[in-house]
Protein backbone atom coordinates (compact mmCIF):
# COMPACT_ATOMS: atom_id res chain seq x y z
CA UNK A 1 0.00 0.00 0.00
CA UNK A 2 1.23 3.47 -0.76
CA UNK A 3 -0.68 5.17 2.17
CA UNK A 4 1.30 5.76 5.52
CA UNK A 5 0.03 3.01 7.75
CA UNK A 6 -2.19 4.44 10.97
CA UNK A 7 -0.79 4.39 14.49
CA UNK A 8 -2.07 4.68 17.63
CA UNK A 9 -1.54 8.28 19.15
CA UNK A 10 -1.13 8.25 22.51
CA UNK A 11 -0.03 5.06 25.36
CA UNK A 12 -3.70 5.30 26.68
CA UNK A 13 -5.16 4.53 23.61
CA UNK A 14 -2.61 1.76 22.79
CA UNK A 15 -3.39 0.18 26.91
CA UNK A 16 -7.49 0.65 25.80
CA UNK A 17 -7.72 -0.58 22.84
CA UNK A 18 -6.00 -3.61 23.46
CA UNK A 19 -7.65 -4.22 27.41
CA UNK A 20 -10.84 -3.63 24.88
CA UNK A 21 -10.03 -6.75 22.39
CA UNK A 22 -9.46 -8.77 25.34
CA UNK A 23 -12.15 -8.09 27.56
CA UNK A 24 -15.32 -9.77 25.98
CA UNK A 25 -18.53 -11.41 27.31
CA UNK A 26 -15.84 -14.01 28.37
CA UNK A 27 -14.89 -12.24 31.35
CA UNK A 28 -18.21 -11.88 32.72
CA UNK A 29 -20.08 -15.72 31.85
CA UNK A 30 -17.07 -17.85 31.98
CA UNK A 31 -14.83 -16.64 34.36
CA UNK A 32 -16.97 -16.58 37.43
CA UNK A 33 -18.23 -19.80 36.32
CA UNK A 34 -14.63 -21.46 35.83
CA UNK A 35 -13.96 -20.27 39.45
CA UNK A 36 -17.01 -21.33 40.82
CA UNK A 37 -15.90 -24.70 39.71
CA UNK A 38 -12.68 -25.05 40.37
CA UNK A 39 -12.50 -24.17 44.32
CA UNK A 40 -12.52 -20.62 44.34
CA UNK A 41 -9.72 -18.37 45.36
CA UNK A 42 -7.35 -21.28 44.28
CA UNK A 43 -8.58 -21.26 40.89
CA UNK A 44 -7.54 -17.27 40.93
CA UNK A 45 -4.34 -18.20 41.70
CA UNK A 46 -3.99 -21.10 39.17
CA UNK A 47 -5.31 -18.49 36.41
CA UNK A 48 -3.34 -15.70 37.50
CA UNK A 49 0.15 -18.44 37.62
CA UNK A 50 -1.38 -19.15 33.36
CA UNK A 51 -1.76 -15.29 32.67
CA UNK A 52 2.02 -14.73 34.31
CA UNK A 53 3.73 -17.99 32.40
CA UNK A 54 1.72 -18.56 29.24
CA UNK A 55 -0.98 -15.24 28.63
CA UNK A 56 1.84 -12.57 28.28
CA UNK A 57 4.36 -14.34 26.46
CA UNK A 58 2.24 -15.07 23.72
CA UNK A 59 0.74 -11.42 23.56
CA UNK A 60 4.16 -10.63 23.07
CA UNK A 61 4.57 -12.52 20.76
CA UNK A 62 1.49 -11.92 18.95
CA UNK A 63 2.23 -7.65 19.59
CA UNK A 64 5.93 -8.43 17.98
CA UNK A 65 4.62 -9.98 15.02
CA UNK A 66 2.56 -7.11 14.33
CA UNK A 67 5.31 -4.18 15.27
CA UNK A 68 7.82 -6.03 13.58
CA UNK A 69 5.63 -6.27 9.93
CA UNK A 70 3.47 -3.44 10.08
CA UNK A 71 1.16 -5.17 8.32
CA UNK A 72 -2.39 -7.26 9.08
CA UNK A 73 -2.28 -10.96 10.55
CA UNK A 74 -1.92 -12.69 7.08
CA UNK A 75 0.87 -9.99 5.63
CA UNK A 76 2.39 -10.06 8.92
CA UNK A 77 3.88 -13.63 8.07
CA UNK A 78 4.49 -13.03 4.29
CA UNK A 79 6.35 -10.30 5.16
CA UNK A 80 8.47 -11.89 8.12
CA UNK A 81 8.48 -15.28 6.36
CA UNK A 82 8.44 -14.35 2.99
CA UNK A 83 8.42 -17.42 0.81
CA UNK A 84 7.11 -20.03 3.18
CA UNK A 85 4.10 -21.59 4.00
CA UNK A 86 3.79 -19.64 7.49
CA UNK A 87 1.13 -17.35 5.23
CA UNK A 88 -1.50 -19.74 6.26
CA UNK A 89 -1.40 -19.78 9.58
CA UNK A 90 -2.36 -15.36 9.66
CA UNK A 91 -4.88 -16.36 7.12
CA UNK A 92 -5.87 -18.73 10.06
CA UNK A 93 -6.28 -15.86 12.31
CA UNK A 94 -8.29 -13.88 9.84
CA UNK A 95 -10.40 -16.79 9.19
CA UNK A 96 -10.80 -17.47 13.07
CA UNK A 97 -11.72 -13.72 13.97
CA UNK A 98 -14.34 -14.16 10.96
CA UNK A 99 -16.15 -17.23 11.97
CA UNK A 100 -15.96 -16.23 15.77
CA UNK A 101 -18.13 -13.04 14.46
CA UNK A 102 -20.87 -15.14 12.83
CA UNK A 103 -21.82 -16.60 15.93
CA UNK A 104 -20.52 -14.16 18.48
CA UNK A 105 -22.71 -11.23 16.85
CA UNK A 106 -25.88 -13.14 17.78
CA UNK A 107 -25.22 -12.87 21.44
CA UNK A 108 -23.89 -9.46 21.31
CA UNK A 109 -27.59 -8.78 19.58
CA UNK A 110 -28.82 -10.65 23.12
CA UNK A 111 -27.65 -8.30 24.98
CA UNK A 112 -29.22 -5.40 23.58
CA UNK A 113 -32.27 -6.99 23.79
CA UNK A 114 -32.27 -7.65 27.19
CA UNK A 115 -31.15 -3.85 27.83
CA UNK A 116 -34.22 -2.09 25.60
CA UNK A 117 -36.46 -5.11 27.66
CA UNK A 118 -34.67 -3.30 31.22
CA UNK A 119 -35.30 0.18 30.05
CA UNK A 120 -38.90 -0.66 28.94
CA UNK A 121 -39.95 -2.38 31.96
CA UNK A 122 -40.47 -5.56 30.29
CA UNK A 123 -37.92 -7.62 32.34
CA UNK A 124 -39.85 -6.36 34.94
CA UNK A 125 -43.29 -8.21 34.32
CA UNK A 126 -41.41 -11.60 33.39
CA UNK A 127 -42.25 -14.46 35.52
CA UNK A 128 -41.01 -17.24 33.57
CA UNK A 129 -36.94 -16.12 32.40
CA UNK A 130 -36.28 -19.45 30.96
CA UNK A 131 -39.17 -19.00 28.86
CA UNK A 132 -38.18 -15.20 27.92
CA UNK A 133 -34.85 -16.40 26.45
CA UNK A 134 -35.90 -19.57 24.97
CA UNK A 135 -38.52 -17.35 23.18
CA UNK A 136 -35.97 -15.11 21.99
CA UNK A 137 -33.98 -17.98 20.68
CA UNK A 138 -36.73 -19.01 18.65
CA UNK A 139 -36.96 -16.43 16.82
CA UNK A 140 -34.67 -15.93 14.46
CA UNK A 141 -36.17 -12.54 12.57
CA UNK A 142 -35.97 -10.80 15.94
CA UNK A 143 -31.95 -11.99 16.41
CA UNK A 144 -31.16 -10.98 12.86
CA UNK A 145 -32.15 -7.41 13.24
CA UNK A 146 -30.58 -7.19 16.76
CA UNK A 147 -27.44 -9.34 15.43
CA UNK A 148 -27.62 -6.74 12.25
CA UNK A 149 -27.78 -3.31 14.14
CA UNK A 150 -24.73 -4.74 16.20
CA UNK A 151 -22.38 -5.19 13.42
CA UNK A 152 -23.42 -1.95 12.08
CA UNK A 153 -22.36 -0.37 15.49
CA UNK A 154 -19.15 -2.43 14.96
CA UNK A 155 -18.74 -1.05 11.74
CA UNK A 156 -19.58 2.10 12.43
CA UNK A 157 -16.60 2.66 14.59
CA UNK A 158 -14.22 0.73 12.15
CA UNK A 159 -15.00 3.23 9.36
CA UNK A 160 -13.54 5.79 11.45
CA UNK A 161 -10.18 4.30 11.19
CA UNK A 162 -7.62 3.37 13.94
CA UNK A 163 -7.02 7.55 15.28
CA UNK A 164 -11.05 8.07 15.43
CA UNK A 165 -12.57 5.04 14.74
CA UNK A 166 -10.72 2.53 17.21
CA UNK A 167 -9.03 4.32 19.79
CA UNK A 168 -11.26 7.17 20.48
CA UNK A 169 -13.87 4.68 20.86
CA UNK A 170 -11.77 2.48 23.32
CA UNK A 171 -10.63 5.53 25.77
CA UNK A 172 -14.38 6.22 25.76
CA UNK A 173 -15.62 2.97 26.60
CA UNK A 174 -13.17 1.01 28.50
CA UNK A 175 -13.42 3.65 31.43
CA UNK A 176 -17.25 3.54 31.34
CA UNK A 177 -16.92 -0.35 31.22
CA UNK A 178 -15.31 -0.31 34.44
CA UNK A 179 -17.10 2.55 36.09
CA UNK A 180 -20.51 0.56 35.53
CA UNK A 181 -18.69 -2.25 37.46
CA UNK A 182 -17.63 -0.43 40.04
CA UNK A 183 -21.50 0.94 40.41
CA UNK A 184 -22.29 -2.85 40.11
CA UNK A 185 -19.75 -3.93 42.48
CA UNK A 186 -20.42 -1.93 45.14
CA UNK A 187 -24.16 -2.11 45.14
CA UNK A 188 -23.68 -6.37 45.39
CA UNK A 189 -21.83 -6.05 48.23
CA UNK A 190 -24.05 -4.03 49.96
CA UNK A 191 -26.84 -6.37 50.05
CA UNK A 192 -27.33 -8.72 53.07
CA UNK A 193 -25.73 -11.69 53.04
CA UNK A 194 -23.89 -10.65 50.14
CA UNK A 195 -20.70 -11.83 52.55
CA UNK A 196 -21.37 -15.80 51.18
CA UNK A 197 -20.83 -14.78 47.52
CA UNK A 198 -17.98 -13.15 48.24
CA UNK A 199 -16.31 -16.32 50.70
CA UNK A 200 -17.64 -18.57 47.77
CA UNK A 201 -15.90 -16.53 45.15
CA UNK A 202 -12.09 -15.48 47.18
CA UNK A 203 -11.75 -17.99 50.15
CA UNK A 204 -10.00 -21.35 49.13
CA UNK A 205 -11.71 -24.60 49.17
CA UNK A 206 -10.19 -28.11 48.18
CA UNK A 207 -13.52 -29.36 48.23
CA UNK A 208 -14.11 -27.79 44.91
CA UNK A 209 -11.18 -28.42 43.36
CA UNK A 210 -10.60 -30.66 40.22
CA UNK A 211 -8.24 -32.43 38.76
CA UNK A 212 -8.17 -30.71 35.46
CA UNK A 213 -8.01 -26.93 37.51
CA UNK A 214 -4.70 -25.82 35.98
CA UNK A 215 -5.95 -26.91 31.99
CA UNK A 216 -9.10 -25.33 33.04
CA UNK A 217 -7.40 -21.94 34.11
CA UNK A 218 -4.50 -22.40 31.54
CA UNK A 219 -7.75 -22.47 28.58
CA UNK A 220 -9.75 -19.44 30.34
CA UNK A 221 -6.21 -17.18 30.67
CA UNK A 222 -5.28 -18.09 26.69
CA UNK A 223 -9.05 -17.58 25.66
CA UNK A 224 -9.20 -14.73 28.20
CA UNK A 225 -6.57 -12.63 26.12
CA UNK A 226 -7.79 -12.97 22.37
CA UNK A 227 -5.10 -14.95 21.84
CA UNK A 228 -4.84 -16.86 18.16
CA UNK A 229 -6.79 -14.68 16.70
CA UNK A 230 -5.51 -11.93 15.00
CA UNK A 231 -6.51 -9.19 17.14
CA UNK A 232 -3.21 -8.58 18.73
CA UNK A 233 -1.36 -8.98 16.02
CA UNK A 234 -3.16 -6.53 14.17
CA UNK A 235 -3.22 -3.71 17.02
CA UNK A 236 0.55 -4.07 17.47
CA UNK A 237 0.91 -3.62 13.97
CA UNK A 238 -0.42 -0.28 15.06
CA UNK A 239 2.02 0.41 17.90
CA UNK A 240 5.18 2.95 17.50
CA UNK A 241 8.75 2.45 17.89
CA UNK A 242 8.36 3.21 21.16
CA UNK A 243 5.63 0.98 22.61
CA UNK A 244 6.87 -1.24 25.53
CA UNK A 245 5.60 -4.50 24.22
CA UNK A 246 6.40 -6.56 27.85
CA UNK A 247 5.01 -3.53 29.88
CA UNK A 248 2.03 -3.27 27.90
CA UNK A 249 0.81 -6.95 27.91
CA UNK A 250 1.46 -6.88 31.56
CA UNK A 251 -1.01 -3.98 31.81
CA UNK A 252 -3.51 -5.45 29.35
CA UNK A 253 -3.26 -8.83 31.42
CA UNK A 254 -3.95 -6.81 34.53
CA UNK A 255 -6.75 -4.92 33.03
CA UNK A 256 -8.06 -7.68 31.39
CA UNK A 257 -7.89 -10.28 34.96
CA UNK A 258 -9.34 -7.59 37.02
CA UNK A 259 -12.70 -6.97 34.99
CA UNK A 260 -13.11 -10.74 34.88
CA UNK A 261 -12.93 -10.86 39.29
CA UNK A 262 -15.04 -7.42 39.74
CA UNK A 263 -17.55 -9.29 37.05
CA UNK A 264 -17.03 -12.08 39.68
CA UNK A 265 -17.44 -9.92 42.95
CA UNK A 266 -20.94 -8.42 40.91
CA UNK A 267 -22.32 -11.94 39.89
CA UNK A 268 -22.14 -13.97 43.32
CA UNK A 269 -22.47 -11.93 46.05
CA UNK A 270 -25.99 -11.07 43.93
CA UNK A 271 -26.34 -14.60 43.55
CA UNK A 272 -26.45 -15.39 47.32
CA UNK A 273 -28.11 -12.56 48.26
CA UNK A 274 -30.60 -12.54 45.80
CA UNK A 275 -31.74 -16.05 45.15
CA UNK A 276 -34.94 -17.81 46.37
CA UNK A 277 -33.77 -21.24 45.59
CA UNK A 278 -30.44 -21.39 47.75
CA UNK A 279 -29.92 -25.62 47.02
CA UNK A 280 -29.37 -24.77 43.08
CA UNK A 281 -27.48 -21.48 42.99
CA UNK A 282 -24.00 -23.03 43.23
CA UNK A 283 -25.12 -24.62 40.07
CA UNK A 284 -26.31 -22.03 37.91
CA UNK A 285 -22.87 -20.35 38.79
CA UNK A 286 -21.06 -23.32 37.63
CA UNK A 287 -23.38 -23.41 34.62
CA UNK A 288 -22.45 -19.93 33.59
CA UNK A 289 -22.82 -19.23 29.66
CA UNK A 290 -25.74 -17.24 28.26
CA UNK A 291 -28.26 -19.16 30.56
CA UNK A 292 -26.04 -17.23 33.86
CA UNK A 293 -26.49 -13.96 31.55
CA UNK A 294 -30.11 -14.10 30.70
CA UNK A 295 -31.98 -16.19 32.40
CA UNK A 296 -30.54 -16.61 36.43
CA UNK A 297 -29.14 -12.71 36.49
CA UNK A 298 -32.11 -11.14 35.65
CA UNK A 299 -33.80 -13.16 37.97
CA UNK A 300 -31.94 -12.12 40.47
CA UNK A 301 -31.69 -8.61 39.31
CA UNK A 302 -35.71 -8.81 39.77
CA UNK A 303 -35.74 -9.13 43.54
CA UNK A 304 -33.68 -5.91 43.82
CA UNK A 305 -35.20 -2.52 44.55
CA UNK A 306 -34.72 -0.49 41.71
CA UNK A 307 -34.46 -3.47 39.22
CA UNK A 308 -34.93 -1.90 36.24
CA UNK A 309 -32.16 0.37 36.52
CA UNK A 310 -29.49 -2.01 37.76
CA UNK A 311 -30.40 -4.50 34.74
CA UNK A 312 -30.20 -1.88 32.51
CA UNK A 313 -26.66 -1.05 34.25
CA UNK A 314 -25.94 -5.05 33.80
CA UNK A 315 -26.80 -5.19 30.27
CA UNK A 316 -24.71 -2.24 29.30
CA UNK A 317 -22.00 -3.27 30.69
CA UNK A 318 -22.44 -6.75 28.68
CA UNK A 319 -23.03 -5.08 25.70
CA UNK A 320 -20.05 -2.43 25.93
CA UNK A 321 -17.93 -5.71 26.96
CA UNK A 322 -18.85 -6.96 23.82
CA UNK A 323 -18.35 -4.27 21.19
CA UNK A 324 -14.71 -3.30 22.40
CA UNK A 325 -14.14 -7.07 21.37
CA UNK A 326 -16.40 -6.84 18.20
CA UNK A 327 -14.55 -3.93 16.96
CA UNK A 328 -10.76 -5.69 16.96
CA UNK A 329 -12.32 -8.89 15.63
CA UNK A 330 -13.94 -7.00 12.68
CA UNK A 331 -11.06 -4.83 12.40
CA UNK A 332 -9.00 -8.48 11.89
CA UNK A 333 -10.80 -8.89 8.50
CA UNK A 334 -11.18 -5.39 7.29
CA UNK A 335 -7.92 -4.76 7.44
CA UNK A 336 -6.69 -7.58 5.77
CA UNK A 337 -8.94 -7.49 2.92
CA UNK A 338 -7.82 -3.58 2.99
CA UNK A 339 -4.01 -4.59 2.06
CA UNK A 340 -4.17 -7.57 0.77
CA UNK A 341 -6.58 -7.06 -2.27
CA UNK A 342 -5.90 -2.95 -2.39
CA UNK A 343 -9.35 -1.99 -1.88
CA UNK A 344 -10.63 1.08 0.27
CA UNK A 345 -11.19 0.70 3.69
CA UNK A 346 -14.76 1.32 3.57
CA UNK A 347 -15.01 -1.06 0.91
CA UNK A 348 -13.57 -3.43 3.05
CA UNK A 349 -15.73 -2.84 6.06
CA UNK A 350 -18.59 -3.25 4.12
CA UNK A 351 -17.64 -6.51 2.83
CA UNK A 352 -16.62 -7.72 6.30
CA UNK A 353 -20.02 -6.51 7.77
CA UNK A 354 -22.11 -8.12 4.40
CA UNK A 355 -20.14 -11.30 5.36
CA UNK A 356 -20.94 -11.56 9.17
CA UNK A 357 -24.21 -10.72 8.74
CA UNK A 358 -24.70 -13.59 6.42
CA UNK A 359 -22.86 -16.01 9.07
CA UNK A 360 -24.90 -14.43 11.81
CA UNK A 361 -28.22 -15.11 9.96
CA UNK A 362 -27.65 -18.42 9.40
CA UNK A 363 -26.34 -18.75 13.28
CA UNK A 364 -29.64 -17.22 14.20
CA UNK A 365 -31.64 -20.15 12.31
CA UNK A 366 -29.55 -22.73 13.25
CA UNK A 367 -28.66 -23.33 16.51
CA UNK A 368 -26.86 -26.22 15.07
CA UNK A 369 -25.15 -23.76 12.85
CA UNK A 370 -24.15 -21.85 15.83
CA UNK A 371 -22.27 -24.47 17.78
CA UNK A 372 -20.35 -25.75 14.93
CA UNK A 373 -18.94 -22.01 14.61
CA UNK A 374 -18.29 -21.51 18.38
CA UNK A 375 -16.92 -25.33 18.80
CA UNK A 376 -14.73 -24.73 16.26
CA UNK A 377 -13.24 -21.85 16.80
CA UNK A 378 -12.86 -22.12 20.57
CA UNK A 379 -11.32 -25.99 20.16
CA UNK A 380 -9.77 -26.13 17.39
CA UNK A 381 -8.99 -22.78 15.48
CA UNK A 382 -8.03 -20.63 18.62
CA UNK A 383 -5.45 -23.55 20.12
CA UNK A 384 -3.45 -23.74 16.65
CA UNK A 385 -3.13 -20.44 16.06
CA UNK A 386 -1.91 -19.54 19.33
CA UNK A 387 0.43 -23.16 19.14
CA UNK A 388 2.14 -21.66 16.16
CA UNK A 389 2.40 -17.99 16.77
CA UNK A 390 4.41 -19.46 19.60
CA UNK A 391 6.39 -21.63 17.37
CA UNK A 392 7.15 -18.85 15.55
CA UNK A 393 8.71 -16.38 17.36
CA UNK A 394 9.97 -19.10 19.37
CA UNK A 395 11.92 -21.08 16.61
CA UNK A 396 11.11 -19.02 13.23
CA UNK A 397 12.36 -15.44 13.84
CA UNK A 398 15.85 -14.41 14.07
CA UNK A 399 16.42 -13.71 18.12
CA UNK A 400 18.07 -10.67 16.77
CA UNK A 401 15.02 -9.24 15.53
CA UNK A 402 12.80 -10.07 18.72
CA UNK A 403 16.09 -8.55 20.59
CA UNK A 404 15.30 -5.38 18.84
CA UNK A 405 11.76 -5.66 19.43
CA UNK A 406 11.51 -6.66 22.90
CA UNK A 407 14.04 -3.61 24.09
CA UNK A 408 12.49 -1.07 21.30
CA UNK A 409 16.01 -1.09 19.48
CA UNK A 410 18.14 -1.23 22.74
CA UNK A 411 15.88 1.53 24.58
CA UNK A 412 14.83 -0.85 27.13
CA UNK A 413 17.17 -3.34 29.46
CA UNK A 414 15.79 -6.38 30.41
CA UNK A 415 18.88 -8.61 30.40
CA UNK A 416 19.92 -11.50 28.87
CA UNK A 417 18.40 -13.62 31.64
CA UNK A 418 14.68 -12.34 30.39
CA UNK A 419 15.04 -13.13 26.80
CA UNK A 420 16.28 -16.78 27.17
CA UNK A 421 13.61 -17.65 30.02
CA UNK A 422 11.07 -15.98 27.20
CA UNK A 423 12.59 -17.50 24.06
CA UNK A 424 12.14 -21.34 26.54
CA UNK A 425 8.71 -20.48 27.22
CA UNK A 426 7.87 -20.00 23.66
CA UNK A 427 9.83 -22.75 22.35
CA UNK A 428 8.89 -25.65 25.00
CA UNK A 429 6.55 -24.52 27.63
CA UNK A 430 3.86 -22.78 25.40
CA UNK A 431 3.16 -25.23 22.95
CA UNK A 432 3.36 -28.01 25.48
CA UNK A 433 0.13 -26.20 27.74
CA UNK A 434 -1.85 -25.58 24.37
CA UNK A 435 -1.22 -28.53 23.26
CA UNK A 436 -2.72 -29.51 26.73
CA UNK A 437 -5.71 -27.21 26.12
CA UNK A 438 -6.37 -28.57 22.83
CA UNK A 439 -6.35 -32.58 23.35
CA UNK A 440 -8.71 -32.04 26.63
CA UNK A 441 -11.02 -29.30 24.75
CA UNK A 442 -11.52 -32.31 21.90
CA UNK A 443 -11.88 -34.48 24.73
CA UNK A 444 -14.48 -33.12 26.15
Amino acid sequence: MSEKRATFASKIGVVAAAAGSAVGLGNIWRFPSQTADGGGAIFIMVYIGCILFFGIPLMVSEFLVGRASRANTAGAYRKLAPATQWKWVGRLGVLTGFVIMGFYMVVCGWTLVYFFQSLSGHLYGVTDFSANFTDLQNNPAKQIVWMIIFTLLTAFFILFGVKKGIERSAKIMMPLLFLLLLVLAIRAVTLDNAVQGLDFLFKPDLSHVKSTVFLDAMGQAFFSLSLGMGCMITYGSYFNDNTPLVKTSVQVSILDTLVAVLAGVVIFPSAFALTTNPGTIVDDLVAGGPGLLFITLPELFNQMAGSMIWSALFFCLLALAALTSTISLMEVVTVYLHEEYRISRRKSTLLATVGVIILGTFSSFSSSFFNILDVSSAKIMLPVGGLFISLFVGWYLDQKLVYVQLTNNGRLNFGTGFLKTYIILLRYVAPLAILAIFIYGLAG
